[in-house]
């Protein structure tokens, strides 16, 4: 049987009227919707205008930068200047002092729609969410899930969130030290540690805890009485070194800080299952300036203390800060984190193995050794990624290892900021690429120059 001429046209005709109907509806019957969602569209269009100014790939503009004739201005990376950020500043030197981990730029540049964040005049005025508490369930329904995914802790227990770890830290030194009487707690870390442990014990200057020093100083007998609050820092900074917990006792208690804890820094060989551990918003996605943090708590009554601090001293962690938190972290969890980590790992494993070949060459400089430790994320033996290289002098005129590379244009942190010799310098290696190609130019001149 041969189909009718007009009835071909018809068969045509009919899957080509609701193409056209379905795209249209929203123009008929969705135009309420539309209109609600209008109120948006100048926001959009706002922060789409500030990000697609040139700066020539070493700059930024920003919604809240400065501008000039209502104009958003290009804000230049270290080394970089002119109008649209293409000049270079002739010796310029390497900065490799901050902690800033903006080595993940690239990765949410690449992602600007998924992980973009629209919030209306409205929205969160209140001081506290609608159960009275100052801390998002969907937020923290999100953190549970990334570290299941990633494997790196146990969280069956309490959360608070934080102003970054910062804030946590001392809170938690604070919760630990209402245990004790008399004499105040000592709070003491192994060396090198973190400056901060030692910066903030002293600052906050309270009747019940003192900062001690190294770990080392409280060894001796006469000290097992002694109430003590332990920092363990896993990966360590500054030389990236997986490390646990020295003192022993009932008298000891830890606080674990694990901002480091992530696959693109180190291999995760097993959770964390400590009583207190400490996370950061800023080293797993590279959101410092968004300061969110969190701690995971296995006692009430500590949990309850750190809350009141947090609370106490800022009221909780601001609600646009948890909204946009909320939203990196739905980033992170597609394709199952393997995006973020394996762009993450790949940067810092590439930093790492040049850095290490450009030192490879001198008997006078060297860096730590780390080596490479099995991860069940990402289901091997993966190879080292600090993020900091340990940077020493070796010989003994050149002790004052800072003033060295600050004479060889590079900036880095020094040693005894750590509780450590002069002769190390913590070098950042989660830079800007700018930065880090400049440090590599500067450390393969040292080399060449001084052996």
């Amino acid at each position: 049987m041969v189909m009718p001429e007009s009835s071909k046209k018809d068969m045509i005709l009919i899957p080509s009227l609701a193409l056209n109907l379905l795209l249209l509806y929203p123009l008929f019957v969705g135009c309420k919707k539309w209109e609600l969602l209008s109120w948006s569209r100048r926001a959009a269009a706002e922060a789409e205008a500030v990000a697609s100014v040139s700066c020539s790939g070493h700059g930024r503009a920003y919604l809240d930068g400065i501008t000039v004739d209502g104009m958003p201005v290009c804000e230049c990376n270290s080394c970089f200047g002119g109008p649209n950020c293409s000049e270079v500043i002739a010796g310029c030197p390497a900065d490799v002092n901050s902690g800033d981990p903006l080595f993940l730029e690239p990765f949410w540049m690449q992602r600007a729609a998924s992980s973009a964040v629209l919030i209306a005049g409205w929205h969160r005025m209140s001081y506290s969410f609608n159960d009275n508490s100052s801390i998002s369930q969907e937020l923290e329904k999100h953190i549970r899930k990334v570290h299941a995914m990633v494997k790196n802790a146990v969280t069956d227990r309490f959360i608070v969130f934080g102003a970054g770890s910062t804030q946590l830290l001392n809170a938690a030194v604070h919760a630990l030290s209402m245990d004790n009487s008399s004499p105040p707690s000592a709070v003491v870390a192994s060396v090198p540690f973190y400056p901060s442990y030692k910066q903030q014990t002293d600052f906050f200057s309270s009747l019940g805890y003192k900062f001690y020093g190294d770990t080392s100083m409280r060894k001796n007998p006469s000290d097992v009485l002694m109430n003590a609050i332990e920092f363990v820092t896993s990966p360590n900074n500054p030389d990236g070194k997986l490390r646990k917990k020295v003192l022993k006792g009932e008298s000891v208690r830890a606080i674990h800080d694990h901002a480091y804890y992530w696959p693109h820094f180190t291999g995760i060989p097993t959770p964390a299952d400590e009583d207190i551990m400490i996370f950061t918003l800023s080293k797993l996605t590279g959101h410092a300036g968004t300061r969110f943090g969190w701690a995971l708590i296995k006692d009430e009554a500590v949990y309850r203390r750190m809350l009141t601090y947090s609370d106490e001293s800022c009221y909780g962690v601001s609600r646009d800060t948890q909204v946009r938190a909320l939203k990196l972290l739905k980033v992170v969890l597609e394709g199952e984190g393997r995006e973020l980590f394996t762009f993450g790992y790949k940067t810092m494993k590439d930093r790492w193995e040049k850095l290490s070949q450009a030192l490879s060459f001198s008997k006078l400089f060297s860096i730590q050794d780390i080596a490479p430790v099995y991860c069940s994320f990402f289901q091997g033996i993966r190879d080292p990624s600090p993020a900091f290289a340990w940077f020493k002098c070796e010989r003994e005129e050149d002790k004052d290892c800072y003033t060295v590379l600050r004479d060889a244009g590079i900036i880095g942190r020094k040693g005894t900021l750590f509780g450590a010799e002069s002769c190390y310098v913590r070098l950042s290696l989660i830079t800007r690429q700018d930065d880090f190609e400049l440090l590599l130019r500067q450390i393969n001149k040292l080399v060449a120059e001084k052996g």
